[in-house]
């Protein structure tokens, strides 16, 4: 079969032969229809992500980690859980894990969507319990998942949605897409923290979800400290989604102590939850609720759409 290999941490996946798969006890053999390449995909591949050797324990192996593919019955699926060394950018895998997919949903949209929906949606559901006129700020709005993450705190009934992000052209694409407000993070570290401090004053956050961590939190965090000595008058649940800005901050006692922000990740999710959810993403799907933009790439050109920039916001997903 043709697969995207890639034979050390730090290649680039490349379409070349790769041995056919055999779906082993508890596996499902798939045509793998379409897989999308998500920032875990890449961090992994580069060996940046702390789950890397347990995603890609030796080598050569097939890049991809989730996607759709149809069963040898012709049902419409996605996976997950493929076993190493096969992966989803290929013509065909293996999986432990697999789910139904609506046969009249595309399947390059349903590859790309519901996990990036996921995200979002499990946690301020779940983990937060977000309730009906509260305040949402999303940093790190002009990716793929933190647009899909305003669509997602809309439909859950948020008051008010702040976003941040440094695209221009992405920045411009939220003021239709839901958001109340807008902070540009390209501005320097203090004019920043006060346009932070100014939105605050105009919708006080009730829940964060950052899909950034780095520079933007820190200065995020610290715009959120009182000025005078006083407790904190409410709780702001902070959701750590993601750290497309870094890996790490400095966290000053203060922010800890007084700031009200309680910091936690998305939470214990189980899989009633995700079946709970997924009717009601499929119908949102089909409505076109979900404004996304997506490339479709070749196997054979995924090496090429690896290396360039991508338009911020904009999904790959590998289509055999």
């Amino acid at each position: 079969m043709k697969a995207a290999v890639i034979n050390r941490f730090g290649d680039v996946p490349r379409s070349e032969k790769f041995p056919d798969p055999i779906a082993g006890e508890g596996e499902t053999l798939l045509e793998v229809l379409a897989s999308p390449v998500e920032n875990f995909d890449r961090m992994s591949v580069s060996g940046a992500h702390y789950g890397k050797k347990a995603t890609y324990p030796g080598f050569p192996a097939v890049a991809g980690t989730s996607g759709v593919g149809k069963t040898k019955e012709g049902r419409l699926v996605m996976f997950r859980g493929v076993r190493p060394p096969y992966g989803a950018y290929a013509e065909t895998t293996v999986a432990r894990f697999v789910a139904p997919v609506p046969e009249d949903i595309d399947p390059v949209l349903a590859a790309a969507v519901p996990s990036s929906v996921l995200t979002s949606l499990l946690p301020l559901q779940y983990s937060v319990g977000l309730k009906r006129g509260e305040t949402v700020w999303v940093n790190g709005a002009t990716g793929f998942t933190g647009r899909l993450a305003v669509t997602v705190a809309r439909m859950l009934g948020a008051a008010h949605v702040v976003g941040t992000g440094r695209n221009p052209a992405g920045l411009e694409k939220l003021r239709g897409a839901g958001c109340d407000h807008l902070i540009d993070l390209s501005l320097q570290d203090e004019a920043l923290k006060e346009a932070f401090r100014a939105a605050a004053g105009s919708y006080p956050p009730d829940v964060i979800m950052d899909f950034l961590w780095g520079r933007p939190a820190e200065a995020l965090i610290a715009s959120l400290v009182p000025g005078d000595v006083k407790f904190p008058e409410r709780t702001i649940g902070y959701l750590q989604l993601g750290e497309a800005a870094g890996a790490r901050i400095s966290l000053p006692a203060a922010a800890v102590r007084t700031s009200g922000v309680v910091v936690q990740g998305a939470g214990p999710v189980s899989l009633d939850q995700v079946t709970r959810e997924m009717p009601g993403l499929w119908e949102a799907l089909r409505s076109g609720k979900f404004r996304v933009d997506i490339e479709r790439v070749p196997l054979c050109g995924l090496a090429d759409a690896w290396q360039r920039a991508t338009p911020g916001g904009t999904r790959l997903v590998v289509v055999p």
